[in-house]
C-alpha cells in the first residue's frame, strides 16, 4: 500500500545514509570479509587458470596435431591467444554495465556459468566435417573471455563496496592475487597430467592430446566450486542505497551483514523510504565525466591498465616460446620439451608473479595504490631495456614487478575512484582497455617476433614494452591516492544532500 506521506513524518535518509556507509567503513574485519574475498578469488583463480592454459596448451596442440617442433601454425598460435583476450574486452564492457543496470547480486554468478559451459566446451572439441577443431576451440575461447570479463568488474566492485576503509585495498588485491595461483596451477595441473601419461607419451604422441584437453578442462573444478557461493552472496548496500534507492533497507543488511541482527528479517510493518538520488543515464554519465576532474580518472585508469597489459600478455601468453626461445624448453624428445615447458612456467612463477601479488597485498595499504603503481612502471621501464639485451637471464624480474605494482594496483584503483552509479561501468571500461592493450601485444609478437629469423626480435619487442612502460607512469600521474578514503569521498560528489527529497513510502510486504 503507498500513500504520500507529510514531510514532518519522514526521517532524515541522507544522514541515516552516511551513518550506515560509516559503519561499512570502519567496521571490524570480520569473516564476511573474509568470504568475500575468497569467493571472488577463487573467480579469479579460475580467470587466470583459463587464460593463461592456452600458453602451455598451444604447445601440445602443435606437438599432437603439427609435428615434433611443438610449433603451431602463427595464424592458428594467434587466434587461440586472442579470442578469449577478445570475448574478455566484450565481456568486462558489457557485464561492467549490466551490474550497474541491474544489480551486483543478478549478475555475479551468470559470469561464472557461462566459464564453466565454455571450459567444459573447450576441452570437448573435435575436428568435423562442418568445422576444424581450431574453430571450435576459437569459438569456446571466445565463449570463455565472454565470461572472464564479467568477473573483472564484478569481483572488484563487490569487494570494494563491501570493505572497510583501511583493509579496503589489501581485500581487494588478495583478490587479484589469487590470479597468480591460478596461473601457477596451471603448469603444476600439466607437470602432474604429463607424469601420469609419462609412459604412453613415449610410445605414443597422440597421447599429449589427452593431457591437453584434461589440463584445459580442469579449469571447470574452481569455478563449480565458486558458483553456489556467488549465487548467494547479498547486494552490495552502496547498490541498494544509491541505485535502488532503499535507505532503510540497506540499514537493515549492512546490520545483518556485521552481525549486529542475527535474526535476518524485517518486520513486515516496517515502512521503508523511497528517495532520489543521482541515477545512472547518458546524459548524466556524460555530464559527470565531461568534468575533467572525473574525465581524467578514467582516461588515468584505462591508459595505465592498456600499457600495463601490453607487456603482462605480450610476455606471460608467450612464456613457451621465451622459454623455446632461450633453450630452456627444447628437447629431443616431445615428452621432455613439454616437462621442461611446465618446470619453466612454475619457476617464472614463483620467482616473480605470486611473490609479486602478494607483495602488494601486504603493502598496497600502508605505502598506497600510486606509489606502489608508479615505482613499479618505473622499475619495469628500466627492467625490460635491460631484459631486451640480456633476456635469457633476467625473465623472472620483470614478473615480480609487474605484479608488485601496476598489474594489481590498476584493478584495484577502478574499484575505488568512480560513484556507485558507474564504478562497475568505469572498472569495465578501464579494464576493457588493457584487454585491447592484450590483443595489440600478442598480435604484434605473432607478427613481428620472426622478422630476421626465427625468434631473433623477441628481445627487440621487450625493448619496445619499456616504451609503454614509460608511458604508464605519465598515466599514474591522473589517478589519486585512494588509501584511507571512502568510497564515497573518492567520487568527487558532495555527500550532504546526495539524498534528495523522499517522496514515498511503502510497507514491505
Amino acid at each position: 500500500m503507498l500513500w504520500e506521506c507529510f514531510s514532518h513524518e519522514i526521517p532524515d535518509l541522507d544522514s541515516k545514509r552516511r551513518r550506515a556507509l560509516l559503519e561499512i567503513d570502519h567496521a571490524n574485519f570480520q569473516w564476511f570479509h573474509i568470504r568475500a574475498c575468497v569467493v571472488s578469488g577463487v573467480g579469479f583463480f579460475t580467470d587466470a587458470y583459463d587464460l593463461f592454459v592456452i600458453n602451455l596448451v598451444s604447445t601440445m596442440l602443435g606437438y599432437s596435431y603439427f609435428d615434433k617442433s611443438g610449433v603451431l601454425p602463427a595464424t592458428v598460435d594467434m587466434g587461440l591467444k586472442m579470442s578469449a583476450a577478445c570475448g574478455t574486452l566484450m565481456g568486462q564492457v558489457f557485464f561492467g554495465w549490466s551490474a550497474d543496470r541491474y544489480g551486483r547480486k543478478k549478475i555475479y554468478g551468470l559470469e561464472l556459468s557461462i566459464m564453466v559451459v565454455a571450459t567444459i566446451g573447450s576441452a570437448m572439441v573435435a575436428d568435423s566435417f562442418a568445422t576444424t577443431i581450431w574453430g571450435s576451440l576459437m569459438f569456446w575461447r571466445f565463449i570463455l573471455g565472454i565470461g572472464i570479463g564479467g568477473d573483472y568488474p564484478l569481483s572488484a566492485v563487490i569487494t570494494s563496496e563491501f570493505a572497510t576503509i583501511k583493509k579496503r585495498g589489501a581485500m581487494m588485491a588478495a583478490v587479484f592475487a589469487m590470479q597468480g595461483f591460478g596461473i601457477l596451477s596451471a603448469a603444476i595441473i600439466s607437470v602432474v597430467t604429463l607424469t601420469i601419461f609419462r609412459d604412453k607419451i613415449i610410445n605414443d604422441l597422440r597421447y599429449i592430446d589427452c593431457v591437453w584437453r584434461i589440463v584445459l578442462g580442469f579449469g571447470v573444478v574452481p569455478a563449480i566450486t565458486a558458483l553456489y557461493f556467488r549465487l548467494t552472496i547479498p547486494e552490495t548496500p552502496r547498490y541498494t542505497m544509491d541505485i535502488l534507492q532503499d535507505i532503510e533497507r540497506a540499514a537493515h543488511d549492512i546490520n545483518i551483514i556485521l552481525l549486529k541482527d542475527k535474526r535476518g528479517t524485517r518486520t513486515q510493518d516496517k515502512p521503508t523510504y523511497a528517495v532520489e538520488t543521482p541515477h545512472a543515464t547518458w546524459e548524466d554519465f556524460k555530464n559527470y565525466f565531461s568534468q575533467w576532474k572525473n574525465g581524467k580518472l578514467l582516461i588515468g585508469t584505462s591508459v595505465s591498465w592498456f600499457v600495463l597489459d601490453v607487456a603482462f600478455y605480450g610476455i606471460g601468453l608467450n612464456n613457451a616460446i621465451i622459454l623455446q626461445a632461450i633453450g630452456f624448453a627444447t628437447n629431443p624428445h616431445p615428452y621432455d620439451a613439454l616437462w621442461n615447458l611446465s618446470v619453466g612456467n612454475i619457476i617464472i612463477n614463483m620467482l616473480g608473479s605470486v611473490p609479486g601479488y602478494w607483495l602488494t597485498v601486504f603493502l598496497i595499504d600502508k605505502w598506497g595504490r600510486k606509489k606502489i603503481q608508479l615505482m613499479g612502471f618505473i622499475v619495469l621501464s628500466i627492467l625490460f631495456l635491460v631484459l631486451g639485451f640480456t633476456y635469457e637471464y633476467l625473465l623472472s624480474q620483470p614478473m615480480l614487478f609487474l605484479n608488485f605494482g601496476p598489474n594489481v594496483t590498476t584493478f584495484v584503483v577502478p574499484g575505488e575512484i568512480f560513484p556507485t552509479r558507474y564504478r562497475s561501468t568505469g572498472h569495465g571500461i578501464s579494464a576493457a582497455s588493457g584487454k585491447f592493450g592484450a590483443i595489440l601485444a600478442q598480435a604484434g609478437f605473432a607478427q613481428s617476433r620472426n622478422i630476421g629469423g626465427k625468434d631473433k626480435f623477441v628481445p627487440h619487442l621487450i625493448q619496445i614494452f619499456a616504451l609503454f612502460m614509460v608511458f604508464g607512469i605519465f598515466s599514474t600521474l591522473l589517478i589519486p591516492e585512494t588509501k584511507n578514503l571512502s568510497l564515497e569521498e573518492l567520487s568527487n560528489e558532495t555527500q550532504i544532500g546526495f539524498v534528495r527529497r523522499p517522496h514515498k513510502r511503502r510497507h514491505v510486504v
